[in-house]
């Protein structure tokens, strides 16, 4: 044990910390805020449920989009050319919301913004996959996961501060301004990375051939893919459920939804490092089976409760299992990730999690249209149970242990 947090103290002291890390933790913040207050905000034009996850799931759309295109263009322009890029179309689209007055024009920019996320996020997936080997994969992408969840611990508090004192669309400024300070972290400190042999010798060439990357790794793709949609789906759902059966069942207002959020966010975020130690020692699996049946554990629980403490206990339940899931997609992305055409098959994999990641809101608010906020909940713990048992029994391990020394 203590050679590992000598490992994981020598992480915190690599370059990693402000060129990714710092970036992160900025940007997550902006990403906690909204978890708290997109749901509340388009709810607020009177729109049905079914509306509201369009609204919410508007933006995983864009990444839809953007995915495929954003490992492409990284071979072109470079990995922090296309995370600045991203973070300033993303922020740019997010203060349109502070105008906006239909819900049709919410829509698209939360679609455009989207995009600009996806550019974000796969070049800085591919950067982190590159600086980091993979015997401290999991660790670093842990790390990774845990910094977001900082992000997402602190974002609810101020979104239902600033929401309560100066309204939902105050946030949105709050929003930009931590967007513009990510852009400054990144332009300052990350750098263009090591790439592979295998990249140099592409240099700005087409590439890989997405069908060809399709047709060798279709299998691995299915099965694990598969996994990742739930997963994802289960992700998203709480994040969705939680505001509204909080606001239209319990009858809370939007300061103690915040410091539910914020409560099982800082669960969430105080079990990275164990996640990353456990993926790194014993497996990806390891972190990633128990974690998802956690969370499909507290979504069962969310219609048993008629309180404020009974949502924040379901709450925290849910907060345990996504700590523990802290970086295992990406981990398992990067290990699945061929290093002759990381950015392509990162890309396609982004696109297989984000498909979950945007079914999940849209089918909440559609079962909650047709039946009711609890069903929603039943239907996402399903989910996550689901995504837990492919992931024990159908994805294969990809954790390279070492032979042992004689």
């Amino acid at each position: 044990m203590l050679a590992a947090a000598r490992r994981t103290y020598a992480l915190l002291r690599n370059p990693l910390v402000m060129a990714v890390y710092a970036p992160t933790l900025l940007f997550s913040i902006t990403t906690g805020i909204m978890n708290l207050i997109l749901p509340l905000y388009a709810a607020d034009f009177g729109v049905p449920y079914g509306v509201v996850g369009v609204i919410v799931a508007a933006d995983l759309f864009g990444t839809l989009i953007g995915d495929v295109p954003a490992g492409m263009l990284m071979r072109r322009l470079g990995k922090k050319r296309l995370m600045v890029l991203g973070l300033a179309l993303n922020g740019m689209m997010t203060l349109g919301l502070y105008w906006a007055e239909s819900v049709a024009l919410v829509g698209v920019l939360r679609v455009v913004s989207g995009v600009g996320w996806a550019l974000f996020a796969v070049s800085r997936h591919a950067y982190l996959a590159d600086m980091v080997s993979p015997a401290q994969r999991g660790r670093a992408i842990a790390i990774f996961g845990g910094t977001f969840r900082i992000g997402w611990f602190i974002g609810p508090s101020i979104g239902g501060f600033l929401a309560a004192h100066f309204g939902l669309r105050s946030t949105f400024l709050a929003y930009v301004v931590l967007v513009a300070l990510t852009v400054l972290t990144v332009l300052r400190f990350a750098r263009e990375g090591n790439p592979t042999p295998q990249e140099q010798g592409a240099g700005s060439g087409p590439g890989v051939s997405l069908l060809d990357l399709l047709r060798t790794y279709h299998h691995l793709l299915a099965r694990a893919g598969i996994g990742q949609i739930l997963a994802q789906m289960t992700r998203a759902s709480w994040r969705t459920i939680i505001p509204l059966y909080g606001a239209d069942v319990i009858g809370l207002d939007v300061a103690q939804i915040g410091l539910i959020m914020s409560a099982l966010s800082a669960v969430d975020m105080s079990l990275f490092m164990p996640a990353g130690m456990i993926m790194d020692r014993w497996g990806r699996r390891f972190a990633t089976v128990p974690s998802f049946g956690l969370q499909g554990i507290g979504l069962a629980l969310i219609p048993l409760t008629g309180s404020f403490a009974g949502l924040l206990g379901a709450g925290l339940v849910i907060g345990v299992g996504n700590g523990l899931s802290s970086g295992t997609m990406m981990t398992l992305g990067a290990d699945l990730a061929p290093e002759h055409a990381r950015g392509e098959f990162l890309g396609l994999w982004r696109l297989v999690g984000d498909v979950g990641a945007m079914t999940g809101p849209l089918a909440a608010g559609a079962v909650a249209d047709l039946l009711t906020l609890s069903a929603t909940a039943l239907v996402a713990a399903v989910g996550g149970l689901g995504a837990a048992l492919i992931f024990a029994r159908w994805v294969p391990e990809t954790l390279r242990r070492r032979p042992p020394e004689r």
